[in-house]
């Protein structure tokens, strides 16, 4: 057995890749292009050689600062390009490469150019806005003015007023009035005024302030300005407030001017005169008109050279990033000053030593080095990182198993069997052939979209649908399997296979629903009958298939995550975790629940009507008690006794003899006693589990920390066999609600709508069940048994083997560098 084990091939993703501890030492004069060339092969992480140094320690501080400063310049150009409203186009011809330093000329060029640009336009901006509130302020103070004159003209005499205000002559009258009063009107009263503009958000606390400072001695006048100001520098449109106040007394002027100061309201001067203020109209008209054909070219000059920009952005920003990760990775290696060398070390998977060899030679011979790159395996304690080589269909499945934890290194990955396992778990619990078929549909359009999405940036939602688009399509897949077994579209089952293998007792078939049918056929050839749809027993039948079926499954893939544990102890060669954790897990697990698997199948072909719950309850109170109509097949009971003492003795056998073996290996190795018969030992001591091999490393052996640590495990395993076992109960408990709530929307909203002769409610009845399929039993439902098969995975299924305590490869590549490291 153990040959036929040794030699069955390798599996691809079942372990990681194995991993070569390397060093380089590269000459100073080839060290950029090589670490160019290699984050372009992406297979080495290099390992950070100075950690005890500071940031500004290192030796290419300055060349990390410089490329920060020209991140900075860039993503301003990004910014202003924006803000102009300037769309991006794709160029595909390139320039040719240039260095570092004339890119840091050519972004200096620009930012200096641009800050230049913006600061003139804001320049000019900033007059405009003065000289539009001057207008609108000119505009409404005479309207305020001739309201004003004409207010006190009428006070002083109310004949006039009688005798003017007659017919259509009171906007001639008032033209007099204005002749009359308009030369020293402040002097004649004594009244001054104050015009100005401020912010629509603060003219209310503007007029109290100014209320309260003169203590009511004034008139407030304000109407909405006509036009939306610009701000020069965020762009935004604010509203305005023309504003006009009366008063007297120098004093309170001064007060006013400061409140006028405080809330940020620009003043503007209104003569009295009604000449003067035409005529002061059109010479800002006229500047008004001169600034927007000023502006106008300005903003064209900006825009000009902000697409120039805009052609190379793409390619400046990628060479920026590029540059500035190279840099970073230099300050990770020893800088030898004697040597003129650099010395770094990393880690990168065997399989791709030849390929850096090459791509470090083709470096040696681009930079015309003398001297080449000098790259050697070494030997490393530490544990390599785990790498699995991927491709678009495994990704997401391993993504799964890593968000959980990383495997440890050669540690059995579970994405190998949950590329099957999870998606059939998921449609267990989804099993709907109309709802797969749905998923199926969205699946296939983000695969034959995947060439335009990938380019794409997508919210987090679509990026994640698209993340997964594989494990989507097999999800589909395997519920359209499974409701052919449930026989459920939308909850309505058809006659696919054949001819149903039940009829009713009568040609109404009206007491189908209580009596029952009659069966006068073989059973329906593949999944539920369909005659089980609104039968008496239709409830009790799918539940209690389900109910078994989910145990079914559940031991299964916990016997299969055991089994995970002896391939992996096989693997890294410890025989005490084969002996005194696998053998016992796997009796106690079997004696148990397997057998409860054992009697659902005997039951299942023999059609007995035992009760199983009976049955396991007094195996455990009175295992010596006869069965009676309870036993399903010849020596059940002995056979209930010797399974029984089975599990009782497999909990001290997991808990005790562990803990004394690696005492009594410790006490031999530090005494010197056996020395010479470690060689012929039972135990590997080199082939150790980590935990045990770490601990052998110091001479403080501490048994009570490995003792309680094995009676956690023991009692984890002992309680969790109940409970993970109960768990997957949800399969059963999702399947039905999925299947209730289907039912629920198609009987009482479709077929309650089409029983009206009426289009409109039909129409409604449409809508609403589309909308509660789309929404909850494709969306929310999907989401849920999604969840719940992830728990199933997480801690059901890996919790028997897997450790997750490893540490990703993260190689220096620059495929991986995002927008976030600018």
């Amino acid at each position: 057995m153990e040959e036929f084990i040794d030699n069955l091939p390798p599996m691809d993703l079942m372990r990681s890749e194995k991993m070569s501890y390397v060093q380089l030492i590269i000459p100073v004069e080839s060290a950029h292009r090589a670490i160019s060339y290699l984050g372009e092969l992406g297979l080495l992480q290099f390992r950070d050689l100075n950690a005890d140094k500071s940031t500004f320690q290192r030796t290419f501080v300055n060349q990390v600062k410089r490329c920060g400063e020209m991140s900075r310049k860039l993503r301003f150009f990004k910014d202003r390009i924006s803000k102009a409203g300037i769309v991006s186009l794709e160029h595909p011809v390139m320039q040719p490469d240039m260095e570092l330093e004339e890119l840091e000329i050519q972004l200096a060029e620009h930012e200096h150019e641009l800050i230049e640009l913006n600061s003139n336009n804001e320049r000019l901006q900033h007059t405009y806005n003065e000289l539009l509130e001057f207008k609108m302020v000119l505009d409404k103070a005479g309207r305020f003015l001739f309201s004003e004159k004409n207010h006190h003209a009428i006070g002083d005499d109310r004949e006039l007023e009688e005798s003017v205000n007659s017919n259509h002559e009171f906007i001639d009258t008032a033209s007099l009035l204005e002749k009359e009063l308009r030369s020293g009107f402040s002097e004649q009263s004594g009244v001054r005024f104050i015009s100005g503009i401020v912010c629509k958000s603060r003219v209310v606390r503007f007029e109290r302030m100014l209320f309260r400072a003169t203590r009511g001695n004034m008139l407030f006048n304000q109407a909405p300005a006509d036009e939306e100001i610009v701000d020069p520098v965020t762009f935004e449109k604010n509203a305005k407030i023309v504003f006009m106040v009366f008063f007297s007394g120098e004093h309170a002027k001064t007060k006013i001017l400061r409140i006028c100061e405080a809330f940020c309201a620009n003043c503007y001067p209104v003569p009295e005169d009604l000449t003067k203020q035409h005529q002061v109209t059109r010479e800002v008209l006229s500047r008004l008109s001169d600034l927007e054909a000023t502006l106008d070219a300005g903003i064209r000059h900006r825009n000009k050279a902000l697409s120039s920009i805009d052609y190379n952005l793409t390619k400046w920003v990628t060479m920026v990033r590029r540059e500035k990760a190279v840099y970073d990775t230099l300050n990770m290696l020893n800088f030898d000053v004697t040597k003129k060398c650099l010395v770094g070390e990393g880690w990168c998977p065997i399989f791709a030593t030849p390929t850096i060899q090459e791509t470090l030679q083709r470096a040696t011979y681009d930079s015309n080095s003398l001297v080449g790159v000098i790259f050697h395996v070494m030997d490393s304690v530490e544990s390599p990182p785990t790498y699995f080589r991927t491709n678009h269909f495994t990704n997401a499945f391993q993504e799964i198993v890593d968000a959980y934890g990383v495997a440890r290194y050669q540690e059995a990955n579970p994405a190998v069997y949950t590329v099957i396992t999870f998606p059939f778990l998921f449609a267990v619990m989804f099993g709907d052939w109309g709802h797969g078929i749905c998923l199926l549909i969205g699946s296939l359009i983000l695969i034959v979209q995947e060439s335009k999405l990938s380019k794409k940036k997508l919210g987090s939602f679509m990026e994640m649908l698209f993340g997964g688009r594989f494990v989507l399509l097999l999800m589909a897949i395997f519920s359209i399997y499974c409701g052919l077994i449930y026989n459920e579209f939308f909850s309505v089952p058809f006659h696919i296979f054949g001819r149903s293998a039940y009829k009713c007792r009568d040609a109404t078939c009206s007491n189908a629903a209580t009596v029952g049918l009659v069966k006068y056929r073989d059973p329906y050839p593949f999944g539920v009958d369909p005659s089980w749809r609104g039968s008496r027993s239709e409830l009790p039948f799918l539940n209690s298939m389900k109910m078994k079926m989910s145990i079914l499954l559940g031991v299964a893939q916990m016997n299969l995550g055991i089994l995970l544990s002896y391939f992996n102890a096989r693997f890294f060669g410890s025989s005490l975790d084969i002996r005194y954790e696998f053998i016992p897990q796997m009796i106690f697990l079997n004696s148990l629940f397997g057998y409860l698997s054992l009697l659902i199948i005997i039951k299942w072909c023999t059609g007995s009507q035992a009760d199983l719950y009976h049955v396991m309850i007094y195996m455990f109170l009175s295992p010596t008690d006869n069965l009676g109509e309870n036993e399903l097949f010849w020596g059940q009971r002995p056979l209930q006794i010797i399974l029984l003492l089975l599990a009782l003795v497999a909990v001290p056998w997991m808990l005790f003899p562990k803990p004394f073996i690696l005492k009594k290996v410790h006490t031999e190795r530090f005494q010197g006693r056996t020395y010479g018969m470690l060689g012929t030992s039972e135990i590997d001591l080199e082939v150790e589990p980590d935990s045990a091999r770490a601990r052998q490393h110091h001479e403080d052996f501490n048994f009570s920390e490995v003792f309680v640590h094995q009676m956690i495990h023991s009692i984890e395993f002992v309680l969790g066999a109940v409970s993970n076992t109960a768990s997957y109960l949800r399969l059963w408990a999702l399947s039905l609600a999925h299947s209730e709530l289907s039912t629920v929307f198609y009987e009482k909203v479709l077929l309650l709508a089409w029983s009206y002769d009426n289009f409109i409610i039909r129409l409604v009845g449409l809508a609403v069940f589309s909308f509660a399929t789309a929404f909850i039993l494709l969306m929310m439902e999907t989401l849920s048994a999604f969840l719940h098969a992830l728990r199933l995975h997480w801690v059901e299924f890996q919790g028997k083997f897997y450790h997750g305590d490893g540490q990703k490869f993260k190689p220096f590549s620059f495929a991986s560098i995002t927008d976030d490291e600018d």
